[in-house]
């Protein structure tokens, strides 16, 4: 009777020593589990992330594109009226200037 306590007791130690083994692994299994699944998170947003970057590179680098082509277009524009200005300026000058060379 005493034996079969004492085979009992080690039966209840050994199932409860597997039954931990078991849980252990099981634990480091879902650490395992939720650190790959973290990594694949982190990639994923990443990825996202640069694609984000991307895109929106590409969109400001077409509006500066744009600004600038409107920029030199609106230069272009004042150049080509202070030329015309400057054009009429000089005709008014070179026909005042005629007016008192002729008269004097």
């Amino acid at each position: 009777m005493f034996s079969e306590a004492i085979e009992s007791i080690c039966a209840a130690e050994e199932e409860a020593r597997q039954r931990i083994l078991l849980e252990q692994q099981k634990a480091h299994d879902a650490i395992e589990d939720a650190e790959k699944l973290g990594a694949a998170t982190v990639a994923g947003t990443l990825a996202r992330a640069e694609s984000e970057i991307a895109h929106l590179t590409r969109i400001s680098d077409k509006k500066v594109t744009e600004d600038a082509k409107e920029l030199a277009s609106r230069t272009a524009n004042r150049q080509a009226a202070l030329r015309a200005r400057a054009e009429r300026r000089l005709d008014a000058a070179v026909q005042l200037i005629v007016e008192r060379i002729v008269t004097a």
